[in-house]
C-alpha cells in the first residue's frame, strides 16, 4: 500500500502583490496535511501579514489548538536564504521573480529539499480573425491594467491578426483612456498606483528602452503628476516579436500588442520567451482551440480560451512551466507537495516472500 504522512514544518515565502492570498493557499493546505508554517512575507507587506496572524492565533486559541502551529518571521531577504538553506524545512513554497526563485531552487536543491516555485510570467494573449472583439477589449483592458500590471498573470504581449490590428489598437486605447484612476481605498477606483518609487523607475527605463528599440507609445508612458506612485498604463506597438524588450518581462502595466498572419506563428510567439505561466487566445473556431490546447499549442501551464491570461481559478492547478518554476498550487493533487510518500509492504503470514518470486535458499 502506499501511505502519505507530513512533511513537519513548511516554509512559505510569498510577494508584496497578493500579500495575504498566496500565504493563504499555502497554509491551508499544509494544515489540512498535518504540518506546522513558517511564513515570511514581503518586506513591504509585514502588516498584512502580522494582521493575518493575530486571526490566526484567535482561531488555534479558540480552539484549543498551539498558536505556534503558524509561524511569522519578518525581515529582509536574509530571512528567505535562510529558510532556503535550514534543514529543518523540507519543503520551501516561494513566490516572486524568475531570479531570485532560481536562486532559491538551487540552495533548496543543494540539500535535496523540496520546492514549489511560483515566479514571473511574461504572458500573451492571442485574438484571431474570428474572435469576438468587444470581449477582447473588455478581457484585454482588465489583464493589462488591473492591479496596474502587477501580477504574475498581467497580459504582457496582445498578438492581434493584421486584419483587426489597427481596429484593436484603437479601441484599446480608447478604453484605456476611460480607466479611472485613483486612491485604491475609493471603491470608485478602476487603477491604483504601482508598489514602489523602484517601480516606477523600472517602468520609464522600460519605456525610454522601447522607444529606443523603434517602439511606439501609442497610449501612455508617463509618470502621473500626483503624489504617490502613479503610472499612466502603457500600450507599445511598432516592435517585433522577438525585440528584447517584448521579451522582458516588466512589472507595470506595460502591453505590447504586435501583428500576426497565421496563427501557428502567434503560438510560436507565445512560447518563444523564457516563462511559461499564463496564455489565452480569443476564437470561436473549434480547430483552433483544440491546437491551442494540444501538445501542438501554449506551453504554458494555464491555457484558457475566450477569458483574460489574470484572474485564474484557484480551484485549478496554478503554475507555470519553464522560467515562471514548474511549481502548482492548488488543484485536484497539490496536497501530495505538503507530504512524504511511503510505498509499504506487510507480511501477515510465517512465510518469507521475495520480490519477483525469486528463491534464495
Amino acid at each position: 500500500m502506499e501511505n502519505w504522512n507530513p512533511l513537519g514544518i513548511v516554509g512559505v515565502i510569498s510577494a508584496f502583490n497578493f500579500p495575504v492570498a498566496v500565504f493563504g493557499w499555502n497554509n491551508a493546505i499544509s494544515l489540512v496535511c498535518g504540518n506546522t508554517t513558517v511564513w515570511k512575507p514581503a518586506s513591504t507587506t509585514t502588516l498584512c501579514a502580522i494582521a493575518v496572524t493575530k486571526i490566526l492565533e484567535k482561531v488555534f486559541k479558540n480552539n484549543g489548538l498551539q498558536t505556534s502551529l503558524c509561524s511569522l518571521v519578518c525581515g529582509g531577504s536574509y530571512i528567505g536564504k535562510a529558510m532556503a538553506n535550514d534543514k529543518h524545512l523540507p519543503l520551501v513554497s516561494f513566490t516572486g521573480s524568475t531570479q531570485v526563485g532560481l536562486e532559491v531552487g538551487v540552495t533548496i536543491q543543494q540539500r535535496f529539499g523540496k520546492h514549489i516555485l511560483e515566479l514571473g510570467g511574461n504572458n500573451a494573449i492571442i485574438v484571431d480573425e474570428d474572435a469576438d472583439i468587444d470581449m477582447v477589449i473588455r478581457a484585454s483592458l482588465f489583464a493589462c491594467v488591473g492591479t496596474a500590471g502587477q501580477r504574475c498573470t498581467t497580459t504582457r504581449r496582445i498578438f492581434v491578426h493584421e486584419n483587426i490590428y489597427d481596429k484593436i489598437v484603437e479601441r484599446l486605447a480608447d478604453a484605456y483612456g476611460r480607466v479611472r484612476i485613483g486612491d485604491p481605498l475609493d471603491s470608485d477606483t478602476l487603477y491604483g498606483p504601482l508598489h514602489t518609487e523602484q517601480a516606477v523607475q523600472e517602468y520609464e527605463q522600460t519605456i525610454k528602452s522601447a522607444m529606443e528599440s523603434g517602439g511606439r507609445c501609442t497610449y501612455g508612458g508617463k509618470r502621473i503628476n500626483r503624489p504617490g506612485f502613479y503610472v499612466e498604463p502603457t500600450i507599445i506597438t511598432g516592435l517585433p516579436h522577438d525585440s528584447p524588450m517584448v521579451h522582458q518581462e516588466t512589472f507595470a502595466p506595460i502591453v505590447y500588442i504586435i501583428p500576426f498572419k497565421q496563427l501557428n506563428d502567434a503560438i510560436a510567439w507565445n512560447n518563444e520567451v523564457e516563462q511559461g505561466l499564463s496564455s489565452s487566445i480569443f476564437t470561436k473556431n473549434l480547430g483552433s482551440i483544440f491546437k491551442w490546447t494540444g501538445p501542438k499549442g501554449s506551453d504554458c501551464g494555464i491555457v484558457n480560451v475566450n477569458i483574460p491570461t489574470n484572474g485564474a481559478e484557484i480551484g485549478g492547478a496554478f503554475g507555470g512551466e519553464k522560467a515562471t518554476g514548474g511549481g502548482r498550487e492548488s488543484g485536484s493533487d497539490s496536497w501530495k507537495q505538503y507530504m512524504r510518500r511511503s510505498t509499504c509492504t506487510i507480511n501477515y503470514s510465517n512465510e518469507l516472500p521475495l520480490a519477483q518470486g525469486i528463491k534464495f535458499e
